[in-house]
């Protein structure tokens, strides 16, 4: 296993005093952080389990797109075991240009969302306000849909750090 330089820990971010502030400062750095584990990571190094669970890192921020875009754009996902695989014509670089997008998207409907507590609006849903593709159940607050999202990415950035480790040594977020 080659090994390579050690990258500075970045600390966790300086944010606004407001709550909402404070949640998406947390929120983005974690995002930035998982993508940065990924992003130029080795082939075939990159698919491979480590793990008896046969999670690997392109398919840990494969998972992550998918979950930004239910949480946060109202999409749904009918398989959540099979997001956890990137498709084997995926490079690289194409899982995390579509995660950068998903987070992009995510956050264009954030920055519309005044109110914690309100229903996290589905954009192009077609159907009732907050109700997103899920007819007969609502959208959650948009206060649990980023709680939920930190907790999501920063269990599986931890993960990353590890399986990244284990590929060529890189450490450091």
């Amino acid at each position: 296993m080659a090994t390579r330089d050690r990258r500075r820990d970045s600390p966790p971010p300086r944010t606004g005093t407001s709550e909402a502030e404070t949640l998406r400062g947390f929120l983005d750095y974690l995002r930035t952080s998982v993508a940065a584990k990924v992003d130029g990571a080795p082939e075939p190094e990159v698919r491979t389990a480590a793990v008896r669970s046969g999670t690997n890192l392109l398919g840990l921020l494969n998972h992550l797109t998918y979950v930004e875009r239910a949480i946060f754009l109202g999409d749904q996902v009918t398989d959540w075991q099979a997001t956890f695989r990137a498709a084997p014509t995926d490079s690289v670089a194409e899982v995390v240009a579509r995660y950068r997008t998903a987070v992009e998207s995510a956050n264009a409907v954030l920055d519309g969302c005044t109110d914690l507590a309100a229903p996290v609006p589905r954009p192009g849903s077609g159907s009732r306000p907050g109700s997103g593709s899920r007819p007969g159940k609502p959208a959650p607050s948009v206060r649990w849909a980023l709680a939920h999202m930190i907790e999501e990415t920063g269990r599986h950035a931890g993960h990353a750090d590890i399986l990244r480790e284990l590929i060529d040594g890189s450490t450091g977020r």
